[in-house]
């Protein structure tokens, strides 16, 4: 039998969604061990006063097994 843990963080990208993600489950991983999956619960953007995107924001809950 094994537990699994859920956690959630935000991270962000000024490239896109994809990246953000990525960067938040590798810094995730540097203190976090036997991580199985992610959830994206939110997005969100960052823009200047033309609209324009500047940084993509993504809430993540990430699944852990608990040893």
């Amino acid at each position: 039998m094994s537990v699994a843990k859920v956690i959630e963080l935000t991270a962000s990208s000024a490239e896109g969604i994809e990246q953000a993600v990525a960067h938040g489950l590798k810094k995730c991983s540097e203190s976090v061990k036997n991580i199985q999956g992610a959830w994206v619960n939110d997005i969100k953007v960052v823009t200047d006063a033309e609209g324009n995107v500047k940084e993509w924001r993504v809430n993540l809950r990430i699944t852990f097994v608990v040893h």
